[in-house]
């Protein structure tokens, strides 16, 4: 008799297999446009959705399913003031999203760990320039899946002035957990927007990944920046002679994904993310990355 996790696997792998040939922004680019009619059966799937994935639309700014005029609104949504504290001091690194923490540790020697047996490289991630990666060689990473019940909004997880904006153009491959499992190099293939800012603790890298129904991706200084028609890198410096200086506090929205996905936090050495903190694990917003306080919702306490 096959084992329940056997079948998961083979499951997964029939899947991963069958994304290789799949028109990814074909299928992206009907989501994009279905999601934001405006039809008279919008309030009808949201309630839908709400129930299939267990939404919390008691956090949201807005809870009736009513008050959203497309589905991508909804999926967009605000939270109401004060359901997600910024925790601890100003200098400590927090979760810039509500989601689930994929891998989180050391880039040893410019690799990150993406699954078993599965890597890929800072200087892949970042688009292919050697000189972005250099800075983070030994540094910290997080991943960080954003499943369709989150929240998906996305914050700064410390306070930081954006140097550069570089869109990677790419495929789009799930990022569930068990796709990620089978495609190697997963989040160096699939298109991103790579955001650089500088820190008080150095160089840091934020990269939303896009995904299988997720091309549009946006932040609150360009807007939305994917879909795009450019298939060539793009690149944004800020600062200096340009006279567009963004700065955004620990814990301000930097952007947003239009549906679901995965964002990377690459930092520089010196910054060290607690331990106790493990893949799997859920994660909320203003949750401390550093701190042995992991988490009030869901997470497994390290304190006495």
């Amino acid at each position: 008799m096959t084992s329940p996790s056997n079948n998961v696997k083979w499951q997964s792998r029939l899947w991963a297999r069958i994304q290789y040939i799949l028109p990814h922004h074909l299928i992206s680019g009907l989501v994009f446009r279905v999601t934001r009619w405006r039809a008279p059966w919008t309030t009808w799937l949201i309630q839908r959705f709400v129930k299939a994935f267990g939404v919390n639309l008691g956090e949201a700014a807005k809870t009736d399913p009513a008050d959203y005029p497309t589905f991508n609104a909804f999926f967009t949504r605000a939270l109401a003031e004060g359901v997600r504290p910024i925790k601890g001091e100003a200098h400590e690194w927090i979760s810039p999203v509500d989601g689930r923490i994929s891998q989180i540790g050391h880039i040893q020697s410019g690799n990150i760990f993406q699954a078993k047996g599965r890597a890929y490289t800072a200087t892949e991630l970042l688009g292919g320039d050697k000189s972005l990666a250099e800075p983070f060689k030994d540094g910290s990473f997080a991943t960080l899946y954003l499943s369709p019940s989150d929240y998906h909004r996305i914050h700064m997880p410390v306070t930081g002035t954006l140097r550069e904006m570089i869109h990677v153009p790419g495929r789009l491959f799930s990022v569930s957990t068990g796709t990620v499992a089978e495609v190697p190099r997963l989040f160096a293939r699939n298109e991103r927007l790579v955001c650089l800012f500088d820190t008080d603790d150095g160089p840091m890298a934020m990269v939303l990944v896009g995904a299988i129904n997720v091309s549009a991706i946006e932040t609150v200084w360009a807007g939305l920046v994917t879909p795009s028609p450019q298939r060539q890198v793009g690149r944004w410096t800020y600062g200096g002679d340009t006279g567009l200086s963004i700065r955004l506090e620990r814990g301000a929205e930097m952007g947003r994904f239009n549906m679901g996905s995965t964002v990377i936090l690459l930092t520089a050495k010196g910054v060290e993310f607690d331990t106790a903190w493990q893949a799997e694990m859920p994660i909320k917003l203003g949750q401390r990355l550093q701190a042995s306080e992991i988490a009030d919702e869901g997470g497994v306490s390290t304190e006495g």
